[in-house]
């Protein structure tokens, strides 16, 4: 039997697609001055702009898992965590960790600089795992994608969740190291370095746009 194996170094656009996770309002515009400014100086919104130029010029599909929580709540589990989301105090019953934004919102509709264009697929998520319980999985097997470039935020949280998801899933994987992001202290470099390089390959966007094909 022959043995599967992702190991062609070029990006085609049929079997290649880009997964912008949570390229979302409440996170790229998020009104906070300090978060504004680390994007910014990152150069993350022009970075992503510039992976969609390149998946677009060679027509590779996108997709779009994003968050949609419901106003009410009925979708999420409340548990006990011993700090918020940034690593600071709370997590406790008294101010248990719960989703920023909700399904309807403006934060959670995807940013108009890398919105869809016909033909890309938007993926409903509950999860920080884009594949979990959601058709993600089954959008890209239709159409015969067995690689994923990522990008988006938080590196250490949805990024992460995702692609220790595709990797059981047996896809091939590209991170763009710098369309990628965390606030919280070395943890984007931590996953960067010490993480993402033993599941599949870690490259700046030109590098990743470089090798995409028709």
């Amino acid at each position: 039997m022959a043995r599967v194996s992702r190991l062609e170094p070029s990006l085609s656009a049929a079997t290649t697609g880009l997964v912008f996770f949570d390229a979302l309002n409440g996170y790229l515009h998020s009104g906070d001055p300090k978060k504004e400014a680390f994007l910014a100086e990152r150069s993350i919104l022009p970075n992503m702009q510039r992976l969609l130029a390149g998946a677009r010029g060679v027509g590779m599909t996108t997709f779009y898992p994003c968050g949609a929580h419901a106003d009410d709540g009925s979708d999420t589990v409340l548990r006990l965590t011993d700090t918020d989301m940034d690593l600071g105090e709370g997590g406790g019953a008294d101010k248990p960790i719960k989703p920023r934004f909700t399904k309807g919102s403006k934060a959670a509709e995807i940013a108009p600089e890398v919105a869809p264009a016909q033909g890309d697929v938007v993926i409903p998520k509950r999860r920080w795992n884009s594949f979990h319980q959601t058709d993600l999985d089954l959008q890209l097997r239709v159409r015969g994608i067995d690689t994923i470039i990522i990008c988006g935020g938080s590196t250490d949280v949805g990024i992460a969740s995702t692609l220790f998801g595709a990797r059981d899933l047996d896809y091939g994987i590209v991170v763009a190291q710098d369309a990628c992001y965390s606030m919280r202290g070395n943890n984007n470099e931590f996953f960067m370095t010490r993480v993402f390089p033993r599941m599949g390959r870690v490259m700046n966007v030109d590098a990743i746009v470089a090798l995409m094909k028709p």
